[in-house]
């Protein structure tokens, strides 16, 4: 007796619904976690038959009395259902058959609700499709505010020769159909490169669909991106996916190591026949979609860990842009701070950083990369007090890099431009780094950058 009230505490204590159903389909365990679920009550549930509950499903769509008619489970199930007071509910199901002397007896589910998920999903495809539809009027309507356009090569920020690479790559690329792997750390920027393809290619006009693969598990994921027929699953209606929606265009994978083993050997199979099958259908559907995907880490590395596919590497990586890290690539440091300047800056707000803040943010490692410089510049925005962003504005993680400070004087003569002083400043860095380290590559290592980085940049600044 004690040992059955652990169980049923065990039971009542985690957080997926567990629902077990006798031998002829009466439900005899029915926890809190999937009272929840279904909205309903233990006691509207448990000794009543299932199907009296849950009157939308039958012997053949519901989970729990499939396995306990066959005998074998069933794992990662979608299902979707009503209970008998209407309320529609999405489920993913693990459901095992219960045995006894060889007989079973009974089955066990356990279920993850996705409901608001699948719900979100669906909603996001069905707004993709209403907008491609009306494309065909886009010439009539007013022109998108410029939040609402994709990034093309101009918004992309940075002299540096890794950045000059890049963009020398993409116009490139461009020019193809090929597939384009783009790899960089987390907030290198990798989807401003992808847009910027996208924009530049001849696909322009086409759809541009981006989807995150590590945003959607991997019961929706395939749906999503495939399509779904009309009775693949319970609850299943026919839905285009990602790829018929991207005909035409590009569809962007980003985390594409985040796709599921299984999911990228059907991804394989679309991309190199250009023919689709929703889930659940029989039929293929011809699709045209340049496909770019990203990671953060080396694609390489990937395929070595297990975690993307060799074959599919290759077929997406015809062609591969790396984004360098914002620490390898201090000398757009200035640049990029003149230009989320003029984005956050308010309407007589600051319009410079201080020699000190300069001095900050070229030794600062950024682990964030670009998006971390933007936050912190517009957070130092918020703070700032007067025309120029000080020490005392930018985040405590930055500000405590600081080792130079004390090598600038006063600050720049009024009259000058923004990125006059901003060379100034960086120059001043260099000129003091490169007189206490006492070569380039003494400077190299106090300011943190690569030697061939530094050479470039003093030629760059004539020093």
């Amino acid at each position: 007796m004690d040992l059955l009230r652990s169980l049923v505490a065990v039971l009542e204590s985690v957080n997926q619904g567990i629902h077990v159903v006798d031998e002829s389909g009466t439900t005899v365990v029915y926890n809190k976690a999937a009272s929840l679920l279904d909205g309903l009550s233990k006691e509207e549930v448990v000794g009543k038959s299932l199907l009296d509950v849950y009157p939308s499903l039958d012997h053949n769509s519901s989970t729990l009395l499939r396995v306990l008619k066959t005998g074998v489970p069933e794992f990662e199930q979608q299902q979707t259902f009503s209970n008998y007071k209407g309320k529609k509910i999405t489920t993913i199901n693990s459901t095992y058959p219960i045995e006894l002397d060889g007989q079973v007896v009974g089955a066990c589910e356990v279920s993850t609700d996705i409901t608001r998920i699948k719900e979100m999903s669906e909603k996001i495809l069905d707004l993709r499709r209403e907008l491609q539809h009306k494309g065909a009027s886009r010439t009539q309507r007013p022109p998108l505010p410029q939040s609402h356009r994709l990034y093309s090569i101009e918004d992309i920020v940075g002299l540096s020769p890794a950045m000059v690479e890049a963009k020398s790559r993409i116009m490139r690329v461009a020019r193809s159909h090929s597939s384009v792997m783009v790899w960089g750390e987390t907030g290198t920027g990798k989807e401003l490169i992808v847009q910027s393809v996208h924009s530049a290619s001849a696909r322009s006009g086409g759809p541009f669909v981006p989807q995150n693969c590590a945003a959607i598990p991997e019961s929706l994921l395939e749906g999503l991106v495939f399509g779904t027929a009309k009775g693949s699953f319970t609850g299943s209606v026919d839905r285009p996916g990602l790829f018929e929606l991207a005909s035409g265009g590009t569809l962007y994978l980003d985390e594409i190591d985040s796709m599921p083993l299984g999911l990228q050997a059907k991804l394989l199979r679309v991309i190199q026949e250009k023919r689709v099958r929703r889930v659940g259908d029989t039929r293929e559907r011809l699709v045209d979609a340049r496909v770019i995907s990203s990671c953060s880490v080396p694609p390489r590395e990937a395929v070595a860990s297990g975690l993307l596919r060799g074959d599919l590497y290759f077929r997406l990586s015809v062609v591969e842009i790396r984004l360098p890290s914002l620490r390898e690539r201090r000398e757009d440091i200035p640049l990029l701070c003149e230009h989320f300047l003029r984005k956050h800056a308010p309407q007589g707000g600051p319009a410079s950083v201080s020699p000190q803040v300069m001095s900050a943010f070229l030794t600062y490692d950024w682990p964030g990369n670009v998006r971390e410089l933007e936050h912190a510049l517009e957070g130092s925005l918020a703070l700032s007090k007067g025309p120029t962003v000080d020490i005392g504005d930018i985040p405590p993680a930055v500000r405590g890099i600081l080792a130079t400070a004390s090598l600038f004087g006063e600050g720049p003569s009024p009259g000058k431009t923004f990125r006059t002083e901003l060379r100034e400043q960086e120059r001043a860095v260099i000129v003091a780094a490169l007189k206490q380290g006492g070569s380039v590559s003494g400077a190299a290592r106090i300011l943190g950058v690569p030697r061939q980085t530094l050479q470039y940049r003093i030629k760059t600044l004539g020093i």
